[in-house]
């Protein structure tokens, strides 16, 4: 959060970002996060927390839309070597949210491979109809968010690491508009 802070305040240190420190990462690495984020190109995790090379495990999907294969690769730094923090970071104005937000409400299936971000977002579309709101992909890009951490954080492998103090999971989101990254859930 303390990158984040220079990212909004535009105070950036570029920490980890030399040849000295490509060197030292290259025969092994010790991130100190984990981040699920969107694929979405304003939101790229390692400039938005300013951090450099070795730093963070950092998976994107649509969404943070999650299946086997994102689960693993989220638990493979807490579970191969001892990564204490995953963060779901999700964003305002989510295009794949809106795109799912959309199909879902006018029963009309992506194209593709999309609706199958679609489908694994219909949690979120369901509990976003639930709560209402003025911005309904809004409330739905925070939903998934959470749940997602919520589901991450009850994981049968991360939930003991988790219950004894070793792995925090952690739902955040990023406001597009100033910068900054506010926690929603799981803070330590």
């Amino acid at each position: 959060m303390d990158g984040n802070k220079r990212w909004v305040s535009g105070d950036l240190q570029h920490p980890d970002r030399d040849p000295n420190r490509r060197q030292l990462v290259a025969q092994e690495q010790e991130p100190f996060g984990s981040i699920l984020s969107c694929i979405d190109s304003r939101v790229p995790p390692e400039l938005l927390f300013d951090t450099g090379l070795g730093d963070l495990y950092v998976m994107r999907t649509g969404g943070e839309a999650v299946g086997p294969v994102v689960t693993g690769s989220v638990e493979y730094g807490p579970m191969t070597s001892g990564t204490p923090l995953i963060v779901v970071l999700g964003h305002q104005r989510c295009g794949a949210v809106k795109a799912a937000y959309e199909s879902f409400r006018d029963g009309k299936p992506l194209p593709g491979n999309l609706d199958a971000i679609a489908k694994a977002l219909r949690p979120a579309y369901d509990q976003a109809v639930k709560e209402g709101g003025a911005d309904p992909v809004e409330t739905m890009s925070r939903a998934q968010v959470t749940l997602t951490a919520a589901d991450l954080r009850s994981n049968q492998d991360l939930a003991p690491l988790v219950a004894k103090g070793s792995l925090a999971v952690v739902g955040a989101y990023y406001l597009l508009d100033t910068g900054a990254v506010e926690v929603l859930s799981g803070a330590p």
